[in-house]
């Protein structure tokens, strides 16, 4: 830290916003998300007044701090963006105003997307392991370098500088993952167009034995007061990629829960099928993760595997124009995207014989591997290039920027 900035609490920068309503008016407003480790504040879904229980709320302002009761521990705090102005706020989350004589804003950015405040923050916290809270009072007792309001704004512009060259760095990275991706994309539709078999529905291959397809339990079976630490995992829509599944984020559920929902229970082989969001986004189920239950985003398709190839059938949603063009029909003009069981018993799909299936597998996934290959430098760099910005926003807080 540069000596000869002063290390300040931040009471001497924020005032604590403190006018609050009682009843919201009933009607939407909008409603502000705070990411963790400093990465911004974002819009969510509005939230309808008159549903609101909690007593206590408070009006957002563009351009005021908000902070995150219960994850402010883990660098929940932000600043309202534009479009969050007159965003409703409960209880669980803290507005102040920035005093401008004193700070300038884009330094106090740069001090939350550092997420220099979380050590401090998470050390004040009270409460239990899984509430610690953080209160008004943690965030003004935590200190920053506060060099004079000249050296700040030469600072911003700095940071923006150099911000500005790691995004165009991040854009060219993009673009090549973007024609790699096109280059596939193109290469599997021709091999697929020139499959020598006719249009069939998907429902003609589906495992009878275990109800072919099927949707996830419903919010009534499933609720967040299910979820426990450990146990049998549950996979929402986030962990559905066509790379495979992503084991981030996992649920869990008790071994006596899944038990009561073995019938949304996936198995080795089975496709997974994104029906809401991304629709179509699929995966095959790796034998590891047999077992394992599905929410009610999710559909599972169970194949008739002597006579189908998973992967086989994964390629062909994955890539087919022919599945494009009938998913676009099915969801056009629809008020919330989405897909049902019936739909996707519907898919069109060229089955060849099974050793055709098995060929053009064994080619396409060559290929992949080789373009995975292609793009695992890019991903070392988009690496480098998220580490560049703490790195200089480091070296600014210590002055030698």
């Amino acid at each position: 830290m540069s000596g000869s900035w002063p290390l300040v609490p931040l009471r001497e920068v924020l005032r604590q916003h403190q006018e609050y309503i009682e009843a919201p008016e009933p009607r939407l407003y909008p409603k502000l998300s705070v990411k963790l480790y400093g990465k911004g504040v974002y819009l969510d879904t509005p939230a309808d007044g008159a549903t609101m229980r909690m007593k206590r709320h408070q009006i957002a302002k563009t351009g005021q701090v908000i902070l995150s009761e219960i994850w402010g521990k883990k660098g929940a705090i932000g600043f309202v963006p534009p479009g969050g102005d007159g965003a409703l706020c409960t209880s669980h989350f803290f507005l102040f105003d920035v005093l401008q004589d004193r700070i300038e804003p884009g330094y106090l950015q740069a001090i939350f997307t550092a997420n220099y405040l979380q050590d401090q923050l998470d050390a004040e916290a009270k409460g239990t392991t899984g509430y610690a809270a953080v209160r008004p009072n943690h965030l003004l007792s935590a200190r920053i370098p506060l060099p004079s309001l000249e050296e700040q704004r030469r600072i911003v512009a700095r940071v923006q500088e150099l911000a500005a060259k790691i995004d165009e760095a991040r854009g060219v990275r993009r673009q090549v993952v973007e024609e790699t991706d096109a280059l596939i994309q193109v290469t599997v539709r021709k091999l697929l167009a020139g499959v020598n078999a006719p249009v069939t529905q998907l429902s003609s291959w589906l495992d009878q034995n275990r109800d072919g397809i099927q949707t996830g339990p419903f919010g009534a079976q499933l609720g967040s007061g299910d979820f426990i630490e450990s146990g049998v995992p549950v996979l929402t829509i986030g962990n559905v990629q066509y790379s495979g599944l992503r084991l981030g984020n996992l649920k869990y559920v008790s071994a006596e829960k899944a038990r009561q929902l073995d019938r949304y229970a996936i198995g080795a082989g089975d496709i997974l099928f994104a029906r809401m969001g991304t629709v179509g986004r699929c995966c095959v189920v790796p034998r590891d993760c047999e077992g394992w239950l599905i929410n009610y985003h999710i559909i599972r398709v169970a194949l008739d595997k002597p006579r189908v190839e998973p992967r086989y059938v994964h390629w062909t949603i994955r890539a087919s124009s022919e599945v494009e063009a009938y998913l676009d029909e099915k969801i056009r003009g629809a008020t919330r995207q989405g897909v049902n069981s019936a739909i996707v018993g519907g898919l069109p799909c060229r089955v060849p014989p099974m050793t055709e299936q098995r060929r053009i597998v064994a080619y396409l996934d060559d290929l992949q591997a080789k373009v995975d290959s292609l793009k695992k430098p890019q991903a070392e760099t988009a690496a480098e290039l998220d580490a560049m910005l703490p790195s200089i926003l480091d070296k600014a807080f210590k002055g030698e920027l």
